[in-house]
């Protein structure tokens, strides 16, 4: 995704605080000056910290730490809510906040996605807000404007990061394989989130494991349990301690160990905090969606489903493939393209994707997929042979041979020995599904 620059300058003065946003894609299409909401947060406290929560998570590096300057959280208007999502600065987190209805209150939610920025003068400001004081808000037009008793900033404009749409893309594939696994009250809630070690406490794994009384940290796996590499990830709950009201674990389908991720209950809204299965990778470089993309007619489909979709905080796939006279699995796959370029994101809580839209471009796709290019290329060239439960699959400077007589292809090529098939299927495995149509 190219870079976008802002209208104005963030500005933070005696009477307001206003943080600067990028042009946005609205269901009236490209917008230079959008406006999504105008009125008061209702829990103001809850509302600035969890702002201040996602400041803290897109500026840490949670693997080697080291400086960084990284805070630029894609918000999306849905009608029914604001969504402001961010990824840490080392992509090994990724943080959603919903402002729900029932925490904003006077106007109405509009649609649309842009992306603001909190810089540090401005993340000092929220932490300041009390429980008492008057917040309102106004998400648009010169910024997001949060009437404020006293201050003063002024912040430069920043631009999001390319590797984010890569990143949310394979962040919608990791999180659709997640589940609830168990939910605690407040007080056991509290007394976990107080006992996470700090962002730079590195070293700690173990399993979230319910018990009568909270939540336990144990060596081995149970029935409920859920997996976590580097609890230190977790530490950007702790900037909600005192208004958390439960807390909620998910964890993979088939109760391995694998991604993770948090939810906490805060007054008027949500935060999630999604880790990756390893704290040394990135949610940018997953591989999630390689099958998907390789799927027949997949991207004449997807062009096909971007033109039905506005705003929809949680979309129907029965009702989109009605629309669109797909099946459902075809639906399903096109939404993964979609997702590929940012413009679709998966809600754990809901089970369902909502739509976020950010700039279409035709290309990214193969530019953010060498692996799927490399596929192709082999195929092209007719290096892709079948002999019985085996393929033989010559590459540029190799060959090598993928079997699939187990549950998963396997191959026998350096990026098999590495990661399996947790981070996509390489480009000889790849090039056999292709092949054999079961890309999907």
């Amino acid at each position: 995704m190219s870079a976008r620059g802002y209208a104005t300058e963030s500005e933070a003065t005696a009477s307001s605080l206003t943080l600067a946003l990028a042009p946005a894609l609205t269901r009236e299409g490209f917008t230079a000056s959008p406006s999504f909401f105008h009125g008061f947060a209702t829990e103001p406290r809850a509302v600035a910290q969890g702002l201040v929560a996602l400041a803290d998570i897109t500026a840490t590096r949670y693997f080697q730490p080291v400086p960084t300057t990284m805070r630029d959280p894609v918000l999306t208007a849905h009608g029914d809510r604001l969504r402001a999502e961010v990824f840490s600065a080392d992509n090994s987190v990724y943080a959603r906040l919903d402002l729900l209805s029932s925490g904003l209150d006077g106007g109405e939610i509009s649609y649309g996605t842009t992306n603001v920025d909190i810089g540090p003068a401005m993340r000092r400001t929220l932490a300041a807000i009390t429980r008492n004081d008057l917040l309102h808000l106004d998400v648009g037009n010169d910024g997001l404007n949060a009437a404020t008793p006293t201050t003063s900033a002024v912040e430069r404009p920043v631009t999001m990061p390319d590797r984010w749409v890569r990143a949310l893309g394979n962040a919608a594939e990791v999180h659709a394989s997640l589940v609830a696994r168990f939910t605690v009250a407040a007080a056991p809630a509290r007394a976990f989130v107080a006992s996470l070690p700090p962002s730079t406490g590195s070293g700690r794994d173990g399993w979230l494991t319910p018990t009568p009384t909270g939540i336990r940290v144990a060596p081995r796996a149970s029935t409920d349990a859920v997996h976590v590499s580097g609890l230190h990830r977790l530490s950007g709950l702790k900037r909600l301690l005192t208004q958390l009201q439960s807390l909620t674990v998910y964890g993979p389908r088939d109760r391995t160990a694998g991604a993770a991720a948090v939810e906490i209950e805060i007054p008027g809204a949500r935060l999630l905090v999604a880790l990756t299965e390893n704290a040394t990778r990135g949610y940018s470089g997953e591989g999630a969606l390689l099958a998907s993309l390789a799927a027949t007619d997949v991207l004449d489909n997807a062009a096909v489903l971007s033109a039905l979709l506005s705003f929809d905080p949680r979309i129907d796939i029965d009702r989109l493939a009605a629309d669109a006279a797909l099946s459902a699995g075809e639906t399903r796959e096109s939404l993964a393209v979609l997702a590929a370029s940012g413009r679709v994101g998966w809600d754990v809580r809901e089970e369902a994707y909502f739509h976020r839209e950010l700039p279409d471009d035709p290309d990214r796709i193969d530019g953010d997929n060498p692996r799927l290019v490399r596929a192709r290329r082999i195929i092209a060239a007719g290096g892709a042979r079948r002999t019985a439960d085996t393929w033989t699959v010559d590459a540029a400077t190799s060959t090598h041979i993928v079997r699939t007589t187990t549950p998963d292809y396997s191959c026998t090529c350096v990026w098999y020995a590495r990661h399996g098939s947790s981070r996509g299927p390489c480009a000889h495995v790849l090039a056999v599904m292709i092949s054999e149509g079961t890309a999907s």
